[in-house]
């Protein structure tokens, strides 16, 4: 995803410098919330459940977030856009939930 932005970025001729320093400091605030999140996680008991609480209302915010993408995408007329990337999304799905009961079904030894 990163490197999808960095070559935009790129390409629209923005600053190399402000490419590398956007990047740096996202990679630092992500890595500085992941780890925010790993230290309240390891709290017993209390930890996963504030983790939830925080996390849980984003993904649904991002749901919501496509949806409305969505809605919008169907009033201009791009259904059939839509449709094909609703069931690569599916596809997507599928295979990483049969590859987790695969790789729980298959022990490695």
């Amino acid at each position: 995803m990163i490197g999808v932005a960095v070559a935009v970025a790129l390409q629209y001729g923005v600053d190399e410098k402000i490419v590398v320093f956007s990047t740096l400091i996202l990679g630092i605030f992500t890595q500085v919330f992941a780890g925010f999140g790993a230290l309240i996680a390891m709290i017993p008991i209390i930890g996963p459940i504030l983790i939830k609480v925080v996390t849980i209302p984003f993904f649904w915010m991002i749901n919501a977030l496509g949806h409305g993408v969505s809605i919008v995408a169907i009033k201009k007329g791009y259904t059939n856009e839509l449709v094909k990337s609703r069931v690569l999304t599916i596809a997507l799905l599928i295979g990483i939930v049969l590859g987790y009961i695969m790789g729980n079904l298959i022990p490695l030894q």
